[in-house]
C-alpha cells in the first residue's frame, strides 16, 4: 500500500496551514506549507492585491505535485496544503497519484474576511477573497469540514477518515 499523503484545500483563511501543521503533528507525518512552493514574483503580485492567473500558478501546481511524488516514492506519509481551487488544479495534483484524501475546508465569507483581516505580515490580502471565492470549484468526493468547528475538531475528523490507512 502507497504511503498516505493529504491535500487540505481551501480559500485564502479557510485554515489550511493551521489544520495542516496540526494535523501533521499529530500524527508524525511531514508537512508542506503551498506558501512555500510560490515563486517571488507569485508572493510580490498577490502582495499588491493580483490574483494570480493560470500562468502563474502552472510552476507552483508543479512543484508541490514533483514534492507529492517525492513524498510518495520515498514512502514519507505527509501532509500538504494547497488552495486547489479549481478542478484542473487538483488534476495536476492528483492524477496518477492514488489514495490521496482530499480535505476542503469551508467557511462563510464573514469569517474568511474576519481571519484574513486579523493577519499580519501575509502576503494574501483581505480583497483577494472574493476572486477565490468566485474561482472555487467544490471538489466532489473530498471530506469537506466547516470551519466555524474548533481545529481540533477539525484534525479529529480528518484522522477519523485516515483510521484505516494510520
Amino acid at each position: 500500500m502507497p504511503s498516505p499523503l493529504v491535500l487540505i484545500m481551501g480559500v485564502a483563511g479557510s485554515g489550511k496551514s493551521t489544520i495542516g501543521r496540526s494535523l501533521a503533528a499529530d500524527l508524525g507525518w511531514t508537512y508542506h506549507e503551498a506558501d512555500d512552493f510560490h515563486s517571488a514574483a507569485n508572493k510580490v503580485k498577490m502582495g499588491r492585491g493580483f490574483p494570480l492567473d493560470d500562468t502563474d500558478r502552472a510552476p507552483w501546481l508543479a512543484a508541490i505535485r514533483a514534492a507529492m511524488d517525492a513524498s510518495r516514492a520515498a514512502g514519507q506519509p505527509a501532509v500538504f496544503t494547497c488552495s486547489a481551487l479549481k478542478a484542473r488544479y487538483r488534476e495536476v495534483l492528483l492524477a496518477g497519484l492514488p489514495g490521496v484524501t482530499l480535505v476542503h475546508l469551508t467557511g462563510d465569507r464573514t469569517l474568511l474576511l474576519a481571519r484574513l483581516s486579523g493577519r499580519q505580515g501575509h502576503y494574501m490580502k483581505p480583497a483577494m477573497l472574493d476572486s477565490q471565492l468566485a474561482a472555487l470549484e467544490a471538489p466532489p468526493g473530498a471530506l469537506t469540514l466547516d470551519i466555524s468547528q474548533p481545529p481540533e475538531t477539525l484534525v479529529a475528523a480528518i484522522k477519523a477518515r485516515l483510521k484505516p490507512e494510520t
